[in-house]
């Protein structure tokens, strides 16, 4: 299901697919349960449970590896991400659309160039063969 505000933001700033800012928030979810961060449903959105720009994309990078494997990079293609900046562009885009929130130490600096994601994407990868034998 599409949700309203996020078609919104695309139609406002078509650099990134719809699937991108989707991403972002499970990402975020993702990261919040690496970190022992996750809010209970009731809570209001506190401090304790926010998650810096490096710890996002921490838990963007574990998260695609996770569900797109050696594609992550090429659909991160296809979804307009290019450079770890993209997703500090789609977090503030989010934040401005009243969808996501920041403190006042969070900036878009925070997203800039941590890592390439050529490496950590491609180059870096390396299937666990413990994994794997525990699949089958």
């Amino acid at each position: 299901m599409h949700h309203p505000k996020l078609d919104e933001l695309v139609r406002r700033d078509p650099r990134y697919a719809y699937e991108a800012y989707e991403f972002v928030f499970a990402a975020l979810a993702h990261t919040q349960r690496l970190l022992d961060r996750t809010p209970p449903p009731d809570a209001a959105a506190e401090q304790d449970y926010h998650v810096s720009g490096r710890e996002l994309l921490e838990g963007v990078r574990d998260l695609a590896l996770r569900e797109f494997g050696l594609m992550a990079r090429t659909v991160f293609r296809l979804w307009g991400i290019n450079r770890t900046d993209d997703f500090g562009e789609i977090v503030f885009n989010l934040v401005e659309a009243n969808l996501m929130s920041k403190t006042t130490e969070d900036n878009r600096l925070d997203f800039h160039d941590l890592y390439d994601l050529d490496q950590v994407l491609v180059r870096d990868y390396h299937i666990d063969a413990q994994e794997t034998e525990g699949a089958s």
